[in-house]
């Protein structure tokens, strides 16, 4: 449920998931009521700013700032040309569980496709979370630095990874072979009720 929860968190709050402020509250509180503190600061935001501003912050923090993007390869591969065999693999982890990602508008590595992925095969998508650890912490620990709402999101989400999450960015760095690449080129900018596999993109 926490990755349910997250998925619809991280996704770009269109009309639909502010939507889900209450049933992720709900959802939260009876099967991961230690996790609801984490992500309630964001649903109480949602519910007390106006969509623009939430959707601004959104694009601000996300997909202008590569120092909360939510593409987990970018942290350990860049825009570097051997990202993509990585997406590739990263592509085939999912049709080896037997979820096809055809059609979907996102790259197979968006962190809210991830935690969909993980809601629906358990082991294989935790796995994944858990190679792509280091990145998550990254994640983590910038927008903390930006004392930002969705930080507790991804609190709640490295939370359930074993081990105790890195104090800061050197430790969560030396949890992967390299830190964010230097080389870039630019970046373009649920519950499985909520949120199909391959849909949900941006409109």
């Amino acid at each position: 449920m926490i990755y349910q929860a997250a998925s619809i968190a991280l996704s770009y709050p269109d009309e639909r998931v502010l939507g889900h402020a209450e049933l992720i509250a709900a959802a939260l509180a009876e099967a991961a009521p230690r996790s609801l503190p984490d992500v309630e600061p964001l649903l109480d935001w949602w519910r007390d700013a106006s969509t623009a501003e939430v959707q601004a912050t959104y694009v601000d923090l996300f997909d202008l700032n590569r120092r909360q993007t939510l593409y987990l390869t970018y942290w350990t591969d860049g825009d570097t040309r051997r990202r993509g065999q990585v997406l590739a693999d990263v592509k085939q982890r999912y049709r080896a569980a037997g979820l096809d990602p055809v059609g979907a508008t996102e790259l197979p590595d968006y962190l809210p496709l991830v935690l969909e992925f993980a809601c629906r095969r358990p082991e294989a998508g935790a796995a994944l979370l858990r190679d792509y650890r280091a990145s998550l912490e990254l994640i983590r620990l910038s927008l903390l630095e930006r004392r930002s709402c969705y930080a507790g999101v991804l609190v709640a989400v490295c939370g359930t990874l074993p081990g105790a999450s890195p104090a800061d960015r050197q430790h969560a760095m030396a949890m992967a072979s390299a830190g964010p690449p230097t080389e870039s080129v630019g970046l373009e900018p649920y519950d499985p009720r909520l949120l199909p596999l391959a849909g949900g993109g941006r409109s």
